[in-house]
């Protein structure tokens, strides 16, 4: 059973929707290949999941050891290379201004984060700069 169905709109912009919860996304080529950038492109999509996954499995790890990551934020930069236009590298930047106290549990957090399933399915060729600012 397929997860996402999507559609072509014309001018370069897609749709996409969630099947199980029926949400959209939509997408569109950035202003520097062509496009309106008026949606994410597909490439800042590609980088927002990273920065989700990890957060993402570091919330399980946290909830499993009784704690929340409120207060945890994070920017997401995406570098582009050309010939061949491709993702060089995604920085992924950590903010919590209130961390947990437990010195092994962060660990076991960034641990988390750094071997997510977004992480590990990315190109090795990727550059995977992050930076935990707690």
């Amino acid at each position: 059973m397929p997860t996402i169905k999507s559609s072509y709109l014309g001018n370069l912009r897609t749709s996409s929707t969630h099947l199980q919860s029926g949400k959209n996304i939509l997408t569109d080529a950035p202003v520097d290949n062509n496009g309106k950038g008026e949606a994410f492109s597909p490439t800042d999509l590609v980088a927002s999941a990273l920065g989700s996954c990890m957060v993402t499995i570091m919330g399980i790890v946290a909830e499993n050891n009784g704690h929340t990551l409120d207060g945890l934020d994070w920017e997401v930069t995406k570098v582009m290379q050309s010939n061949p236009r491709k993702i060089a590298e995604i920085i992924v930047d950590f903010q919590w201004e209130d961390p947990i106290s437990d010195s092994t549990l962060i660990q076991k957090l960034k641990n988390a984060a750094k071997t997510c399933p977004v992480a590990l399915s990315l190109d090795p060729k990727i550059i995977q700069t992050i930076n935990f600012n707690f």
